[in-house]
């Protein structure tokens, strides 16, 4: 990497990080931390894979498939499932649940703790006074970006990273106990549970769609040879995964030895701001306050600028500024529902688009080996969809009673790692094989 253009590319490593990291970086980790208990390392590797490695992997992945964005990436499967596929995954990481969460989060760790003890009522009414001033910045912002993220990515998150960093060293140093017993299915699936549990910071999903803002970032740099911006999108994503390991091993670790000190609590924005009033007292949780307003701000914007930014694309008889008016409205109002049911909300939307985005991500660099072929895009992703689904189904509605009680006992007992939430991956491993074969069939 040229020394004279090394500070440029850090700074755009660390605007990937900074579009990354938002609501679900924080709290999914310290949550986790807590439940897994004396297993945390143990399921911090499963969620390393889906919270750092995919997003990486998701990056790299366009800016080796050459494609324009995820749309024509997925179109390769059919493209009337490329507009779907892009249109569920901008509204899952936009208006439905990433967007709202940016605010939600922002009210739990910035504005509860100075509240006190407030009923249900009063928590609404200060949540949907909060949020309308957040998403009203986010909506100016988002109007005219301008330079809004290159400001971030050499301004904004080196300090947060620095304050994130104070807390939770502070907190391995310190530890207010040791971790204690896990819970749930921590007990004994941590690892698996993690890899779930990663699905949560939608980074992989997000990924797809913030690698095309690197990529436009690079070249605007000069560079225009494939393989060098492949390079520097790589090095990148390097540099803001990293970032996000690093963060989320201290705060999963501050989480599991805070059960000593504050008791299990109900969410990890509490975690977190909890923590950061027991080490550093007032002062330290305004500070925190701050600066995760600002980071979760940086995310709703660079969120609705990317939808806006597709939406107009798609259907241009709109433009961009509706569209931003839009997807804010939409944002606002879903905010207003409290972070604990966007959470509960959006699972059975990832348990459906995670598998779909890791097939698509795994197809675009197995490419070359198939030569591109449709039926293997198709076999691959038919077999994956049919249990994403499946897993999406129950996950909102239940196992109860029905057929669906039925099939699921059965993928319980016959389906491997169907139990862990992964049932979908040899199913489209199948999917592949058939794939290939009939793909060299038809070429004969």
């Amino acid at each position: 990497m040229p020394q004279k253009n090394r500070s440029a590319f850090v700074a755009t490593g660390l605007m990937l990080f900074a579009l990354f990291f938002g609501a679900g970086n924080l709290i999914f980790p310290a949550m986790m931390g807590q439940q897994a208990g004396n297993h945390v390392l143990t399921a911090m590797l499963g969620f390393l894979i889906t919270g750092a490695g995919l997003p990486l992997l998701g990056v790299i992945a366009v800016g080796f498939s050459g494609s324009r964005d995820i749309q024509e990436m997925a179109s390769r499967v059919a493209p009337w499932y490329g507009v779907l596929f892009a249109v569920m995954l901008y509204l899952a990481i936009g208006p439905l649940f990433a967007s709202p969460r940016t605010a939600t989060v922002s009210f739990e760790i910035g504005v509860m703790p100075f509240l006190g003890e407030i009923d249900k009522d009063a928590k609404s009414l200060y949540l949907g006074i909060f949020s309308f001033v957040f998403f009203a910045i986010a909506f100016w912002l988002s109007i005219s970006p301008n330079e809004l993220v290159n400001r971030v990515g050499k301004i904004l998150t080196p300090v947060l990273l620095l304050t994130i960093a104070i807390l939770v060293i502070t907190a391995a140093v310190k530890p207010m106990g040791v971790p204690e017993l896990p819970i749930d299915d921590y007990t004994n699936k941590a690892f698996t549970k993690g890899i779930i549990e990663g699905y949560g910071t939608m980074d992989a999903l997000a990924s797809l769609v913030f690698a095309i803002i690197v990529i436009d970032a690079i070249r605007n740099m000069g560079v225009t040879d494939k393989k060098q911006i492949l390079s520097l999108t790589t090095w990148a994503g390097l540099i803001a995964a990293s970032c996000l390991a690093i963060v989320y091993v201290f705060i999963a670790y501050m989480g599991a030895t805070s059960v000593a000190g504050l008791g299990m609590q109900e969410s990890g924005a509490t975690v977190l701001s909890k923590s950061a009033t027991h080490y550093f007292g007032t002062v330290g949780q305004t500070l925190l306050a701050v600066i995760v307003f600002l980071a979760c701000l940086s995310t709703a914007v660079g969120l609705i600028t990317a939808c806006g930014e597709y939406f107009n694309r798609l259907i241009p008889q709109l433009s961009y500024g509706k569209w931003v008016v839009i997807f804010t409205l939409v944002s606002f109002g879903f905010a207003n529902v409290g972070l604990s049911e966007i959470i509960k909300l959006s699972i059975p939307a990832l348990m459906l688009l995670y598998p779909l985005t890791i097939a698509i991500i795994a197809l675009a660099f197995l490419h070359p080996l198939f030569a591109g072929k449709r039926i293997v895009y198709i076999c691959t992703i038919a077999a994956t969809a049919v249990f994403a689904i499946f897993d999406g189904w129950k996950t909102f509605f239940g196992t109860d009673s029905g057929v669906t009680k039925d099939i699921n006992t059965f993928l319980n007992e016959n389906l491997y790692l169907y139990d862990a939430g992964l049932g979908w991956i040899l199913p489209a491993i199948v999917g592949f094989v058939i794939g290939v074969v009939l793909s060299k069939t038809i070429a004969k």
